[in-house]
């Protein structure tokens, strides 16, 4: 059994050292992404303060489709473009959203959510989908939060095995 460490009362950067190394922990002997990324939202759901959904969504088509998550029920597909998400996933890039009412196009699949961020998957120069957290604090994420996020991410992606996923270069 893992036990998870709560990260509230560090600083962002120990936070981020202390999650690296419990979802190290995870990974141990695991290859799958799936389910990989099922225990990446557990872990970061149960340790980061002030967030309201963690997940991810993965690239099926033209669509981003709803993959593991922890939170209230979500939005199954969104298009690339659209959304928070779809921006992120379309731009190929972090994305973050001090206000979410404030974005054009946000797509609220929970009202309490006020802040969000976005990592995109990226692996080999080819787009898998994305990372999203939302939060009911405004201004909630940062570029502390979104170094840490991809580091876990890349982790993620470097030991998980991601063939499960339909082949697909360009969105």
């Amino acid at each position: 059994m893992h036990v998870i460490t709560p990260t509230a009362g560090l600083t962002k950067a120990a936070a981020y050292h202390e999650l690296n190394e419990q979802f190290t922990a995870l990974l141990a002997g695991e290859r799958d992404g799936l389910a990989n990324s099922a225990n990446l939202t557990a872990l970061l759901f149960q340790a980061l303060p002030q967030i309201n959904w963690v997940g991810f969504y993965f690239l099926r088509g033209d669509d981003l489709v709803l993959g593991p998550f922890q939170g209230k029920v979500a939005c199954v597909r969104i298009a690339i473009g659209r959304g928070v998400c779809g921006t992120s996933a379309q731009r190929r890039e972090t994305v973050i959203v001090p206000d979410v009412h404030a974005f054009p196009g946000h797509i609220a699949c929970d009202s309490a959510s006020r802040s969000e961020i976005v990592v995109p998957l990226l692996h080999e120069g080819r787009l898998l989908g994305i990372f999203d957290l939302d939060s009911p604090e405004p201004a909630r994420f940062d570029s502390d939060d979104a170094a840490g996020l991809t580091l876990l991410v890349n982790q993620l992606l470097q030991k998980s095995d991601w063939n499960w996923l339909p082949h697909r270069t360009v969105c």
